[in-house]
């Protein structure tokens, strides 16, 4: 027996009396370390403690802690808020006051009465200020002022406007032969005062005359007393824009008549010519 326990000394198994004890030798293979043989009469030796360490959280390891150290926590997590409704509330400043949220009109539900206080005809404007009557517009440039007057009634009464005004009493196109009955003259001055017909088409009416039937005169005569009346009945806003119409149209007869008589002396000088070489023969 004493044999057995000198080899297990030996062996180095057991550590000296009164000494530390000797830590096992490492062993390979993947196997714990055999707990050491704690010595005759003396308290046990507890096995080598093995740190626990946390699971690793999501989005990353925790740093190892120093041998002998005491272990160091994981990294907290900034639990933000959730973002308010039209954007992030205001960054603080690092060791400063905290900015104050902006604040937010509030507005009530839909369907929801006014508030006590509140005007007919809506809520009170966001921001204060004086409410603005049911079914009125805020004053340009905000703010109080006077309501702006309506503008007067226009002034409708008849200007009396006469067109063919400014022709000379005696007109000086020639109104070819007919045999129809009407008055030439009064036929004359309303086809010139006419601001509804152009030059060429004034002249093509003098030049058909001849052609026309006597219904065709009447209607054409009661046109233009129709166009008289209906301008003479227009107010004063109306007078100068008749005006400038009358004087581009008096200016297109007067050159109407000035084509007429050249034409009509032409006719003249050439009947001249004529008669003189029919006197000399020629």
């Amino acid at each position: 027996m004493a044999d057995q326990d000198q080899n297990q000394a030996n062996s180095g198994g057991n550590p000296p009396a009164g000494g530390a004890p000797t830590p096992p030798p490492a062993q390979g293979g993947g196997h714990p370390p055999t707990p050491p043989v704690p010595p005759a009469g003396g308290a046990p030796v507890p096995p080598p403690a093995h740190v626990q360490h946390p699971p690793a959280p999501a989005g990353g390891h925790p740093p190892v802690p120093p041998a002998g150290g005491a272990p160091v926590p994981p990294p907290a997590h900034v639990q933000h808020p959730p973002a308010p409704v039209g954007g992030y509330p205001p960054v603080p400043p690092a060791g400063g006051t905290p900015v104050p949220p902006p604040a937010y009109a509030q507005h009530p539900p839909a369907g929801a009465y006014p508030p006590p206080g509140t005007p007919a005809g809506g809520f009170p404007p966001v921001g204060g200020g004086a409410p603005i009557p049911g079914g009125a517009f805020p004053p340009a440039g905000g703010g109080a002022g006077a309501p702006i007057p309506p503008p007067p009634p226009e002034d409708t009464t008849p200007a009396n406007f006469q067109l063919g005004a400014k022709l000379p009493a005696q007109l000086g196109v020639p109104v070819p032969k007919h045999e129809l009955n009407f008055d030439q003259n009064n036929f004359l001055r309303l086809l010139a005062g006419s601001i509804s017909l152009a030059k060429d088409e004034k002249k093509k009416i003098i030049e058909s005359l001849p052609k026309l039937k006597q219904s065709q005169v009447d209607e054409l005569i009661r046109i233009f007393e129709e166009e008289k009346e209906k301008f003479s009945a227009l107010s004063k806003k109306h007078v100068p824009q008749l005006e400038k119409l009358a004087q581009q149209h008096y200016n297109e007869w007067m050159d109407l008549e000035g084509e007429y008589q050249q034409a009509s002396k032409s006719e003249e000088d050439t009947s001249k010519a004529d008669e003189i070489r029919k006197n000399l023969g020629l």
